[in-house]
């Protein structure tokens, strides 16, 4: 018998929030889906709308499971769903996230199961409110340092999570993040999956909050690298801004990857901090010409 998939969906407030017609695409490509072991559980935070009356009508129809209650943040919802999920895999999605290709599921589940996968990552498109879209390419040596790669691109074995002890929910922002880090630092096996299948939509609290952000990141680094090298306020600012990490932390790091890999992950740590400084001064020329 085939694994299942227990694909994980939060929502909260979609009706009054205009993310129906998002929340539609995203169900009916799922049922739509060649890969017939699929388990849809939604996790809705106490909606206050009609949200509820449209996840019984997919309820009724046998599409979805769903729970609705309170909870702290999505991250938070998402392991409520890996609680309640049967499958051997997980997944985790918003409610305007969708995969696009409808074969990609099967195919997935081959390539798991054939190499014992405990993860895989894959190229996703990312879609601005603004309209703008660009495709995220994993950057896995990167992962350290920044978000290597679209959780929605994302497949992992259930108990890789419960062994992980689920998202960290004090991360309203980035708990995926901290996740992926923990998951590399553990050495999990992961695998890229070189096709994309996922377009999903960039949540707006991140680019109304830059500065929580920033806290949210530091306070991740810091939980997680204390144990390896000395880190204060200004060494974590520098991590968070441009990626520029101590020379020690990236040498310890370097170990985590097998020996033919160490030498090409310090190598994209270094352009990953070159890149960042870069976007950095142009901000501030942009910024300076903007002013005079």
């Amino acid at each position: 018998m085939e694994p299942i998939l227990s694909v994980i969906i939060t929502t909260h407030n979609i009706v009054e929030k205009d993310k129906v017609d998002d929340f539609n695409l995203l169900i009916t490509l799922l049922s739509k889906q060649t890969y017939p072991e699929i388990e849809i559980i939604v996790i809705d935070k106490a909606s206050t709308d009609e949200t509820n009356v449209l996840l019984k009508d997919y309820k009724n129809k046998g599409y979805i499971n769903f729970f609705s209650e309170p909870d702290m943040n999505k991250f938070d919802g998402f392991n409520k769903g890996v609680m309640r999920a049967h499958g051997k895999y997980v997944a985790f999605l918003s409610c305007d996230d969708f995969w696009h290709d409808i074969t990609a599921v099967r195919d997935i589940m081959t390539f798991m199961e054939s190499n014992n996968a405990d993860f895989v990552y894959s190229p996703a498109y990312c879609c601005y409110p603004t309209g703008y879209v660009y495709l995220f390419p994993p950057v896995i040596h990167a992962a350290f340092q920044v978000m290597p790669c679209a959780r929605q691109g994302m497949i992992f074995k259930k108990s890789v999570i419960e062994q992980l002890n689920y998202f960290d929910t004090k991360f309203a922002y980035f708990a995926d993040f901290d996740l992926i880090i923990r998951m590399l630092m553990k050495r999990f096996k992961g695998f890229y999956y070189d096709t994309n299948f996922t377009t999903y939509k960039l949540c707006e609290s991140i680019e109304k909050n830059p500065e929580k952000c920033t806290q949210e990141c530091k306070q991740i680094f810091y939980k997680n690298y204390r144990g390896l090298t000395a880190l204060n306020n200004d060494i974590l600012d520098k991590m968070v801004k441009t990626s520029e990490f101590p020379q020690e932390l990236l040498q310890k790091l370097a170990v985590l990857y097998p020996p033919e890999e160490r030498q090409q992950f310090l190598n994209d740590c270094e352009e990953v901090h070159k890149n960042r400084v870069e976007a950095v001064e142009e901000a501030a020329s942009l910024s300076e010409q903007q002013q005079t």
